[in-house]
């Protein structure tokens, strides 16, 4: 090598290793993120893998909605959120129930979630071992096209327009936020 070169090979490298060690320390998950993106409430890391509004004439639709009441009331849309959620803590963690998830639009209209009982369905309110995960593997959610498991909202139909909104989650006396992509 001619001089000067490992010079500049030396600064290129260091600068890469600068670059890795800084992208490495941003390893905390926030509590407000976009959809896509975890966030940490205590032990629990959430994210959402798919939000959209569920149509019941879709056949793809009818096995989320199943148990809901059809045809949809008069101005009302089914929302369906897809989410993971998995416990990195040392002990098991009660899951948020109906009334701990909220979804918020832009003129703060709130709406709380509403049970499901499909094999879809996220299993709220109850509890999440040490490592495990929601969906669990192997279920109908985990295998799905979304891999999420199902939190579902009946929504006015004026979410359409006032978008985007925000799934609120209140779980272990922390409140996180994340901005659903629709």
């Amino acid at each position: 090598m001619r001089r000067g070169h490992k010079g500049a090979l030396a600064l290129v490298l260091l600068l890469a290793l600068a670059v890795l060690g800084v992208a490495g320390c941003g390893n905390d998950l926030g509590k407000e993120a976009d959809e896509g993106v975890p966030i940490q409430l205590g032990d629990l890391k959430f994210s959402v893998q798919e939000t959209r509004f569920l149509n019941p004439d879709q056949s793809d639709d009818k096995e989320y909605l199943a148990g809901q009441q059809l045809p949809t009331p008069a101005g009302k849309l089914y929302l369906g959120v897809f989410l993971t959620i998995h416990n990195s803590g040392d002990n098991a963690v009660r899951v948020p129930t109906n009334a701990d998830m909220t979804v918020v639009d832009t003129t703060g209209a709130a709406y709380q979630s509403i049970p499901s009982h499909t094999n879809f369905a996220a299993p709220l309110g109850s509890l999440l071992a040490p490592g495990a995960d929601i969906p669990a593997p192997g279920t109908a959610a985990a295998n799905g096209p979304t891999q999420g498991a199902l939190v579902l909202f009946l929504v006015n139909q004026d979410l359409t327009e006032n978008r985007p909104p925000k799934l609120e989650i209140n779980s272990q006396g922390e409140t996180g936020e994340i901005t659903l992509d629709i």
